[in-house]
């Protein structure tokens, strides 16, 4: 049973920075890509930053590029997002995924379904003005 748990979410004001963290355990080794999703209140989930199974390739959706770095420490069965600059539109729920295809693209990962791959439970991140 595949599990992904997120944490380091909190309340920061904004300029401020964050870094969530997300524990993979049941997986049949490293060669996934994994990412991290955000869904704010009334809006639509939406693919943050992904990465490959090695790291080598990242993707970052247009309003983090610059912001945001996600990175992944394979011996740990972990992924990381470290959140620089957060603005209060970076608000939402925050959830690590992992997509079941072995060495595949990280810029593919918006097309995540329950069928191909798995999400965490999500942790809260708040941005005040």
């Amino acid at each position: 049973q595949v599990q992904l748990v997120e944490s380091g979410g909190g309340l920061v004001q904004a300029g401020g920075s964050l870094r969530v963290s997300c524990a993979a355990s049941g997986l049949t080794g490293s060669s996934y890509p994994m990412g991290w999703f955000r869904q704010a209140p009334g809006k639509e989930r939406e693919l943050v930053a992904s990465i490959s199974w090695r790291g080598g390739s990242t993707y970052y959706a247009d309003s983090v590029k610059g912001r945001f770095t996600i990175s992944r420490d394979n011996a740990k069965n972990t992924v990381y997002l470290q959140m620089n600059s957060l603005k209060p539109e970076d608000t939402a729920v925050y959830y690590c995924a992992v997509q079941m295809e072995t060495f595949g693209r990280p810029e593919l990962m918006h097309r995540l379904t329950p069928t191909t791959g798995y999400w965490g439970q999500g942790t809260q991140v708040t941005v005040s003005s």
